[in-house]
């Protein structure tokens, strides 16, 4: 009899991920292959360990935010603006083949016509947490290839944002424009509030009272959740306001600090995220849905990689690099797990196509991960040559 559900939630998900960890290791292998595949064997769909998919989902959001706010904490406000002004024509531009590309494909296989748009538009969105979590902050963040990646995700989480608007509108009937219109008024005031508050608030705290290290502990982490929160109130991601905190922050005298202080709590997160992709999939559809998402993983695979170098090249990237960026950003997103849901709820998809989609962006998540570890620096490379923090 199983007397705390969370505890053993949790003695599943890290002694699991400890075991296969370590036969991923030994097999130089991925470690994120194996958090998802430890969460279909425990999952609802598998042995039926873990029954409460919604717990581990809910606390792997945290993990995310606190990536978003760590890699903020490396980027000033200046080095931004530049990137977003120099990724506005790829991200728009690979977006809207993508699109096409991926309605093509739905339609193709069989689905209606807002459905095969919704794939599509699914298709355009790479994964904020694997494009993250594979990018070594010491060593690419600070250089060209780190501001382009972080630039084309933020658009990206913007164009999903409204598309999740869109969805949403869809289901109640309401007409989401406004919406919209709002969102792209309220992120720039978010960006000019978190300004202000950590010049004249956080950071003259922090000079004061820096030999408390508890303290600055947490006031980090008050600073990215309160952000991450408010972010959320204004119909914003949670993720956007904890990158904001993190940028706002990245002029202060101890923001190195922060990111070392804060990066096992980061971790343990993600473990709960990647364990919680592969609790949430439906074993039971995979048979009726695998033919449409392999059609949808191999374009994303293939596809996006050429598509972003394409577009990079021409924007003045090397091609090298305008490669590497593109097998990064070669995945789907896990904006498109929420979009699956969002629509499968409000019937703009139906069962068939949402676990289409939920099934090409896992199968995306487990090669690109493996591909990118395969072949460029990572902070958990299979070999010495490519490990780097």
């Amino acid at each position: 009899m199983i007397q705390n559900p969370i505890v053993f939630t949790f003695f599943l998900v890290f002694t699991g991920a400890a075991v296969l960890a370590t036969a991923a290791l030994a097999a130089r292998q991925s470690l994120l292959v194996a958090y998802i595949g430890l969460g279909i064997l425990f999952g609802p769909w598998g042995l039926g360990l873990v029954a409460d998919a919604r717990l581990v989902s809910e606390s792997a959001q945290v993990g995310i935010m606190f990536l978003l706010f760590l890699l903020g904490l490396d980027l000033t406000p200046q080095d931004l603006a530049r990137s977003l002004r120099r990724t506005t024509l790829v991200t728009l531009g690979s977006a809207l083949l993508l699109l096409i590309i991926g309605g093509t494909i739905g339609l193709l296989a069989g689905f209606t016509p807002l459905e095969s748009l919704i794939l599509g538009g699914a298709l355009g969105f790479s994964s904020t947490i694997i494009g993250l979590k594979l990018l070594p902050t010491t060593v690419l963040h600070h250089q060209r290839m780190g501001e382009v990646i972080i630039s084309i995700l933020l658009l990206q989480d913007l164009l999903a944002i409204a598309l999740l608007l869109l969805l949403q509108g869809a289901g109640t009937g309401a007409t989401p424009w406004i919406k919209i219109a709002l969102l792209m008024l309220t992120l720039p005031g978010l960006a000019i509030f978190a300004g202000l508050t950590a010049r004249y608030v956080l950071i003259p705290l922090i000079r004061r009272y820096d030999t408390f290290r508890e303290y600055i502990f947490l006031i980090a982490i008050g600073w990215c959740l309160g952000m991450a929160e408010l972010a959320g109130v204004l119909g914003l991601s949670h993720e956007i306001g904890a990158f904001i905190a993190g940028v706002a922050m990245a002029s202060s005298p101890i923001a190195l600090y922060i990111a070392e202080s804060l990066r096992p709590l980061r971790d343990f997160f993600l473990v709960l995220f990647f364990f919680g992709v592969g609790v949430q999939f439906n074993l039971a559809m995979a048979p009726d849905v695998l033919v449409p998402a392999l059609f949808l993983a191999t374009a994303a695979l293939l596809l996006k990689p050429a598509i972003f170098r394409l577009l990079l090249v021409r924007t003045g990237e090397p091609s090298a690099r305008a490669w590497e960026i593109g097998f990064r950003l070669g995945q789907m997103s896990e904006f498109s797990l929420l979009i699956a849901a969002l629509a499968l709820t409000t019937g703009s998809l139906s069962a068939r196509a949402a676990y289409s989609l939920q099934l090409a962006t896992i199968l995306t998540f487990l090669v690109s991960s493996y591909l990118v570890v395969l072949r460029f620096p990572t902070p958990i490379g299979i070999s010495d040559a490519l490990r780097r923090d």
